[in-house]
């Protein structure tokens, strides 16, 4: 049988003059590739952050001065600076010196636990790397203290608190009116602990590091769950990085100079982190989202800033469509809304579109392990609400039974593999993972199941994890999630399967429902649960109906934003 994705059908789908790019465009690093931009700019505001404002030479001099701290400190090419804040500037600081300096970023959640962090550092630490991290002065006291001692390979802390930008005056004022998250910070035996201003900022140089960056060298190691096992952390190098912004900068015909982006995605998600660096290639101005949850906060920095690019997760936007004050505001300069790193309902991307305005609205697809965008709708031409568009330049695609290997034929459900110069080097210390993710064609299998239609349109229908069966049959619970939303009374929605006691190997299908706020009902919730499981037995196939449906008044969110089914299926 002849495969149906050899030829990139697709492609004549794309607008109208996109074609593949040529590969010797990233062919460099990607401090090289924002050197252009940030002498072009010096003047133009890089960050704002609560109504701080920092301009690209401040940028590049800050930045300057955190890398000459690095090498002073005794950091090479290679070594690792896990940064551990929210969307603060020095996030953003801490990420350009330290590729500026040959060294590798590492995300590191602020909301991980001690064993998690634990878990991140020791494991960055192997193979004799020296490690940094960037920190928060209340983590540093209420976490890292509980676990450096166990970390030999962690030499260097470098320290700030969420309004550790502002000059010290400031700060007590903003200490008077606010509750600011603190700690104290202590000397660590065997390690140097570094004020992120005082000691960094105040003290090196800001002359441009003398550090050969190559594009083949590691810019980060980003950890991700997979789908089985403990956190893996994906390589990913300058090439992978520059490929996939310069993909997508010509997708979506986006240019340098005057625009500015609003984003929630934490930088310390590889989401978060693609985009902030598509801001500082592009001399974009940033509005930093430190708490994503803040829907008034994000409300009111819109309605300053008017953004012309807004990007978020599905859940945190199905928050704003809650949000009174979000509907209300002039959304005229939002040029392009993207929605990324889980699916977002159908009808809750007609609400947001209503909202901001009809065809404003791209959603996109990638993960971790591929830089991370591999498909996303078209910016011209036919975008299709519910799907995650069409393979982008310079990628090869195809669907594939998870359990054969084989390919499957146009409009079947499989496993998205994908190939192109955005897949990683491979998961660091880990060859035996990475060749169980990597086939030796180098495709990347992504875990996620979808159908492509025959104009290369793809749907996801589920996580392979998420998949539910039910008496044999595979239920994909995006499919049912994306039905069932449509009932009125329905805000979120989660489907899990339950071992089935009387079928082994059959699993019952549970719903967690999130009360739409603006439902109104007489607080009967039997008879609520009664009228869903009808709507769902008119509109479903009979296995796809869920036998149980319990409320919640908060479904738990992962640390982007997504809705934690892991935490689900464990309750």
């Amino acid at each position: 049988m002849s495969s149906p994705y050899k030829d990139r059908f697709w492609r004549k789908y794309w607008d109208e003059g996109l074609t593949d790019l040529d590969p010797s465009l990233w062919k460099i690093s990607y401090t090289e590739a924002v050197k252009d931009t940030i002498e072009k700019f010096p003047k133009k505001m890089a960050l704002a952050y609560q109504g701080l404002e920092i301009n690209y030479g401040e940028l590049d001099k800050y930045s300057n001065q955190f890398a000459n701290m690095l090498i002073k400190q005794g950091f090479k090419k290679g070594d690792v600076v896990g940064i551990n804040l929210p969307n603060i500037p020095e996030y953003v600081i801490a990420l350009l010196g330290t590729l500026k300096a040959g060294c590798i970023v590492s995300g590191v959640s602020p909301l991980m636990s001690d064993v998690q962090m634990h878990y991140q550092l020791n494991d960055l630490g192997a193979g004799e790397k020296n490690v940094a991290l960037v920190t928060l002065d209340a983590i540093f006291q209420h976490r890292l203290k509980n676990i450096e001692s166990k970390l030999p390979q962690l030499k260097l802390i470098v320290w700030t608190s969420v309004i550790g930008i502002f000059p010290k005056e400031q700060q007590d004022k903003i200490r008077a009116v606010r509750d600011i998250p603190s700690g104290e910070v202590t000397p660590l035996e065997g390690k140097t602990v570094l004020d992120f201003h005082d000691d960094v900022l105040a003290q090196y140089s800001t002359d441009v590091p003398k550090v050969n960056v190559t594009p083949d060298d590691i810019a980060f190691i980003q950890y991700t769950g997979g789908t089985t096992g403990p956190p893996k952390g994906a390589m990913l190098s300058h090439r992978n990085s520059v490929s996939d912004l310069l993909i997508v900068q010509k997708w979506l015909s986006w240019e340098s100079g005057a625009k500015i982006a609003l984003s929630g995605f934490p930088f310390f998600h590889i989401a978060g982190t693609f985009f902030c660096e598509n801001c500082i290639y592009l001399g974009w101005g940033q509005v930093l989202i430190p708490d994503p949850r803040d829907a008034l906060h994000i409300c009111n920095e819109i309605k300053k800033y008017k953004p012309t690019a807004l990007v978020n997760v599905p859940s945190l936007f199905q928050i704003l469509i809650n949000t009174r004050k979000f509907k209300r505001l002039d959304h005229s300069s939002l040029e392009f809304c993207i929605s990324a790193a889980s699916p977002f309902p159908e009808e809750s991307q007609k609400q947001l579109e209503g909202i901001i305005g009809e065809g404003k609205l791209l959603e996109v697809y990638g993960m971790t392990e591929t830089s991370p965008l591999t498909t996303m709708n078209p910016m011209k031409g036919k975008r299709k609400l519910g799907s995650i568009g069409l393979p982008l330049l310079n990628t090869e695609l195809k669907i594939v039974d998870p359990d054969t290997g084989e390919e499957v034929p146009l409009g079947e459900p499989g496993e998205i593999w994908v190939k192109g110069p955005m897949v990683m080097k491979g998961y660091y210390n880990k060859p035996e993972e990475t060749k169980k993710a990597i086939d030796q064609d180098g495709y990347i299998r992504t875990g996620d199941v979808a159908i492509m239609d025959d104009r290369g349109y793809l749907r996801i229908v589920d996580r392979t994890k998420d998949m539910i069966i039910v008496g044999g049959y595979k239920l994909f619970s995006t499919k049912v999630e994306d039905i069932l939303s449509k009932h009125p009374a329905i805000g979120m929605i989660a489907l899990i399967g339950l071992p089935n006691p009387d079928r082994p190997g059959s699993e019952i299908v549970k719903a967690y429902i999130q009360i739409d706020p603006e439902y109104e009902f007489d607080g009967n919730e039997d008879a609520l649960k009664e009228n869903i499981i009808k709507f769902a037995k008119e509109n479903c196939s009979p296995y796809e109906v869920p036998k149980v449906v319990e409320f919640s008044k908060e479904l738990p969110l992962t640390v982007v934003g997504k809705i934690d089914k892991k935490l689900l299926r464990k309750e």
